[in-house]
This record gives structure tokens, C-alpha cells and sequence, in this order.
């Protein structure tokens, strides 16, 4: 437990929110049910160690911070997780009731699991970003949403065999997921690469003729399976152009999958979806 000022509010509470969930109270000493309140928080933060934080915010003494966040009545909690509010209740919950709260703001075992992976990924750690995607995946073996991810972190280290594998695991309800369609893309295209003519060959039959189609497909898989996205959609896009039902309209649907791809680039993709919407209007 600590208190913060409207100073130290940025560090102390959005930023500690980006790793662990923080409770900020509202309270006032002379407020009674604050001070049932407290200790109940503090009990529980302790039994948490270090799952969550609790700060405490004095409203006599740091009326803006109150004001800011539309405090009338105390004690008033509010929950902040990745630098946002996402939950709060103003006066004295139960314990089983504070509980309940806490569950809803507190990620399970696995998504903290999922987390550190993501940030060991970034930061160029594979081999212990490897064994946190185990880790998340071990707490929640039905989390399709996690071996998507696992499988796409296994393709980038050139580990197609062991994603295929991730991706063989995933249930029926996997195709409703973010990515999946892209993971798939990516499976489909690494596959079929290492049986495709050389780029320079493919590049060479399209510039001999813009017409040959199945070049311009099978360049831009080559191009997904080294991820030349955007000279991917171009060979994509020029097929669309030419025949949108080609081979039961495979242009658009990978083009379509090669911008879950490019989700990190949102103005590449907006710029090729414009492009894309035109040449079917």
C-alpha cells in the first residue's frame, strides 16, 4: 500500500498499472466507512504479494485528483489496469464482495503468463519468452487465442514443424479468433514456398507476362513467406484487378488475411484496403 499525490499519480498509478492491476481508494480520515474499508484492502493486498497494488488518495488533501475522476462519495475505489479505469464501487463491499471485484481486475495465472511472454518476445529473449508461452498455455490449455500467438512466435524463429503441431491443438471455436486466419495464411504460404520457383524466377514470369496469374500468386507467397507484405498485396491486388474470381477469389481473401498480418501498420493497411475496395467497385 502507498499514497500518491497528484505528482507522483502518473508513475505511481498509470504506469504501475501497465504491469500489475492497481486499486486507487478515495478516502478521508474522518470518513467511517473508509476506515472499515482500509484494512480490508490492505488484507488482501498483502495476501495477493504483489498480484495488484493498492494506492491511497487522500480527497481532502488532493481535491484535483477527486474532482479529475468525478469523486462525490467515500470511500470510492477505482481500478486501473494498462494505464486505464476499468472497474469501480463506491462505499463498503464484503470481503466475498471485494473478492468478486478483484476477479474481475485481476488477470488469471495465464494471461500474466501471456504477458511476460509477449514482453520477453519483444525484447529479443526467445528462449525465455518460449517457456512463458508454455507456461500460459499449461495454466489454460484451451486458450486459443494464446496458441495463435504461440504458433505465430514459433514461425517467426523458422519453427514450422512445432506450429503446425500449436496449430493442429486448436479447437473448433479457433476460427472466430483474431489471427487465425492469418496464422493460417502464413502456414499455408511458408508450406507451399519451399516448392515454389525462386522469387527472381516468378518475378521474371511476370514481367515477361502480367497476365500469368498463377506467377503473380505464387510470388506473392513467396513474398508472405519472407514478410514482404506489401509486395505481397501488390501482385495480389494486380490479380484482383485482372480476374477478382481467380481461383474462387484467392486474391482477395489472402490479401484480406495479409492485413491481419500487417495489423502493427494500420496505415498501410487503411492505404491497401482503399485500393482493394476500388478495384472491386
Amino acid at each position: 500500500m502507498s499514497d500518491t499525490t497528484l505528482q507522483t499519480f502518473e508513475a505511481d498509478v498509470i504506469e504501475m498499472s501497465r504491469q500489475v492491476p492497481v486499486l486507487v481508494d478515495f478516502w478521508a480520515p474522518w470518513c467511517g466507512p473508509c476506515r472499515t474499508l482500509g484494512p480490508m484492502l490492505e488484507k488482501l493486498e498483502h495476501e495477493a504479494a504483489g498480484k495488484w497494488k493498492l494506492v491511497k488518495i487522500n480527497v481532502d488533501e488532493h481535491q484535483p485528483l477527486a474532482a479529475h475522476f468525478g469523486v462525490r462519495s467515500i470511500p470510492h475505489v477505482i481500478a486501473f489496469v494498462d494505464g486505464k479505469p476499468v472497474d469501480q464501487f463506491v462505499g463498503v463491499l464484503p470481503e466475498s464482495g471485494l473478492r468478486e471485484f478483484l476477479a474481475r481486475v485481476t488477470p488469471a495465472p495465464s494471461a500474466l503468463a501471456l504477458r511476460q511472454a509477449r514482453e520477453l518476445a519483444a525484447d529479443g529473449q526467445r528462449e525465455a519468452a518460449l517457456a512463458a508461452f508454455q507456461a500460459a498455455l499449461a495454466l489454460d490449455p484451451g486458450a486459443d487465442a494464446a496458441r495463435i500467438e504461440y504458433a505465430g512466435f514459433l514461425l517467426d524463429g523458422n519453427a514450422i514443424a512445432e506450429a503446425e503441431a500449436e496449430f493442429g491443438m486448436l479447437s473448433a471455436r479457433a476460427p472466430q479468433q483474431d489471427g487465425y486466419d492469418a496464422l493460417r495464411t502464413r502456414l499455408q504460404t511458408v508450406r507451399e514456398a519451399s516448392a515454389l520457383p525462386d522469387a527472381s524466377v516468378l518475378s521474371a514470369r511476370v514481367a515477361a507476362d502480367p497476365g500469368d496469374l498463377a506467377a503473380r500468386l505464387d510470388l506473392a507467397r513467396q513474398h508472405i513467406a519472407h514478410h514482404d507484405y506489401e509486395a505481397a498485396l501488390e501482385q495480389l491486388l494486380a490479380i484482383v484487378r485482372a480476374d477478382r474470381a481467380y481461383e474462387d477469389g484467392v486474391a482477395r481473401k489472402t490479401m484480406l488475411a495479409v492485413f491481419d498480418l500487417m495489423a502493427d501498420r494500420p496505415d498501410a493497411v487503411s492505404r491497401w484496403r482503399r485500393q482493394l475496395s476500388t478495384a472491386l467497385n
